[in-house]
């Protein structure tokens, strides 16, 4: 059947008897198109202003249009993610050392589980450590993880205690990481540090140390379901040497050019990141890595695993509460401490010493002074904003500070504890540094006080003022010199340096986090440790998971 137009064959004129001339023909077919005209002029001047479809059948079509159109784009968009499935699935071997990301979606694509000739060998995972402790240690949580998803050992680097090695892209972090190792430096563990003969590469020995995390946190439980290695030092001697790699093509490096580049999920999606990450990089896609080792650069970041798995989001719990320090002797110190304190005492974990918490120290103290008068003694607002005016009559604090919900805290509950003890006191070798409240509706200040802070000599420390002054029953680490001693002599096995010093803001979380409450300082992932992690423990409570 041919395509019709105006009853006429496409392509065809109309037949025309002999009986008429081409003239005669020409006329008629002119008088009826202007018949034609005329009718269809008439009908338009009947229709009201404004009306753009002329007959009846326009609107058919202009909803049949756009029905094609709606179904057109669907169709496209179904072949789409058929497409990039089916391409996630049967994607072809990736050469070793190639990208695994896809440019349009920074999604990793999964290569074949064919690839790679490593059969039964063992497997590992390695990432780069940098920054201070906390972030060291929120890294190696995230390993654990991966290293648990991913079915490989993990290999453990030391821990960097002082001066920090801060974040660089992948090759030029993994450099530093290997030449901190203070390898050939051991003649500098018997130097003294203001000898006038101090050998100059002894310069910064002292600075730092390392210890291994069995030293610190107690292993054992994870090496029950997690295959562990300890002592990789970034050296390629080492690796042929432990794991007996000796190809280019046994590694796998997956290097990051910004501290934020990589996130990791477990999920598959086409949408971009989001969060802070800029590149995603699907788990299931690294599962299927044929080479033996997979080199990772950053992991810290509490909110760098999106896990969507219920399974591998209790899983990090599991991991995250195994982090309490166990060292004895840290937990003998803070013991001593904590009954020196009363046994029953408050505390606050100020981080007001570098960088923007030095910026906005003022802000952050009274902001925690406040929630601790909210939280561990249960004053009304109005209550806190009279004591303010009347202990602080020259500032300007006419509004109480605004706390947003904690949501994740909130996600997990804890029993509600009992009021403070009101006959709570140190013990009579530590006797209270200012005079004690009498007023009735201020007794409740009188509480022990331990204030865990970095603040340089704390007890002179102005910024402090606001709790010396509310508080007579404020201590300070440094009120326990005592306790603290046996300390001193502690020195790194891996190099000599004594510990003592590098110990005292463990000891400082610990004895925190076994208050009766602790308020910590917003935005330190210090403070995040201690309050959502060490006191939920101590108290037997279930850890807070942020991230």
């Amino acid at each position: 059947m041919h395509p019709m137009n105006h009853g006429y064959a496409w392509g065809k004129r109309p037949a025309i008897t002999q009986r008429h001339t081409d003239a005669d023909v020409t006329a008629q077919l002119l008088s009826a198109s202007q018949e034609r005209y005329v009718k269809r002029t008439r009908r338009s001047r009947s229709r009201s202003p404004g009306t753009t479809l002329r007959r009846p059948y326009d609107k058919e079509i202009v909803i049949l249009i756009i029905a094609l159109l709606v179904v057109s784009i669907a169709s496209l968009y179904a072949a789409g993610v058929l497409f990039m499935v089916a391409w996630s699935r049967n994607s072809t071997r990736l050469r070793p050392g190639g990208s695994l990301l896809s440019k349009d979606h920074n999604l990793v694509l999964p290569p074949d589980s064919s690839a790679g000739s490593s059969g039964s060998l063992p497997r590992y995972l390695s990432y780069l450590p940098h920054s201070g402790f906390h972030n060291q240690r929120i890294a190696l949580e995230n390993a654990l993880v991966l290293a648990q998803l991913l079915n490989r050992t993990l290999l453990i680097p030391p821990i960097r205690l002082g001066a920090p090695l801060a974040y660089y892209p992948f090759d030029e972090l993994y450099d530093m990481v290997a030449n901190s190792t203070k390898a050939g430096l051991g003649h500098c563990s018997s130097k003294l540090q203001y000898d006038s003969n101090y050998p100059p590469e002894c310069e910064d020995y002292q600075s730092y140390t390392h210890i291994p995390w069995d030293w610190l946190i107690d292993l054992s439980n994870i090496s029950n379901w997690q295959p562990l290695l300890s002592g990789w030092n970034f050296t390629d001697a080492w690796l042929q040497d432990t794991l007996n790699l000796l190809a280019a093509e046994d590694i796998f490096r997956l290097k990051d050019d910004s501290r934020h580049q990589y996130a990791f999920q477990d999920f598959f999606s086409l949408d971009p990141p989001g969060r802070k990450f800029s590149e995603s990089v699907h788990i299931a896609a690294l599962l299927r890595r044929p080479e033996r080792l997979i080199m990772l650069g950053t992991l810290f970041g509490s909110s760098r695993l999106h896990l969507r798995s219920e399974e591998h989001f209790l899983f990090r719990g599991r991991v995250r509460e195994q982090m309490v320090f166990t060292n004895a002797h840290l937990v003998d110190v803070a013991g001593a401490i904590r009954t020196a304190l009363g046994g029953s005492y408050l505390a606050v974990h100020l981080r007001i010493g570098d960088g923007s918490f030095e910026v906005n120290a003022t802000n952050i103290v009274r902001r925690s002074w406040w929630k601790l008068l909210q939280v561990g003694l249960e004053f009304s607002d109005e209550e806190i904003l009279e004591l303010e005016e009347e202990s602080f009559p020259d500032e300007d604090n006419s509004e109480p500070p605004i706390f947003a919900p904690d949501l994740p805290a909130l996600r997990s509950p804890h029993p509600p504890l009992l009021p403070f003890p009101s006959n709570a006191t140190p013990t009579s070798e530590f006797p209270c540094r200012g005079r004690l409240h009498s007023a009735p509706r201020l007794r409740r200040l009188n509480a022990p006080l331990y204030i865990a802070t970095d603040a340089t000599s704390p007890s002179l420390n102005p910024l402090l003022w606001r709790f010396l002054r509310t508080f007579p029953c404020s201590f300070f680490l440094e009120d326990f010199a005592e306790q603290t001693r046996p300390l001193d002599a502690l020195r790194s096995e891996v190099d000599g340096v004594p510990l003592g010093s590098f110990l005292m803001p463990f000891v400082e979380a610990m004895v925190a986090g076994q208050a009766w409450q602790v308020i910590g300082t917003e935005s330190s992932t210090f403070s995040a440790f201690v309050t959502d992690v060490l006191w939920r423990r101590y108290h037997g409570f279930q850890i807070v998971q942020r991230g």
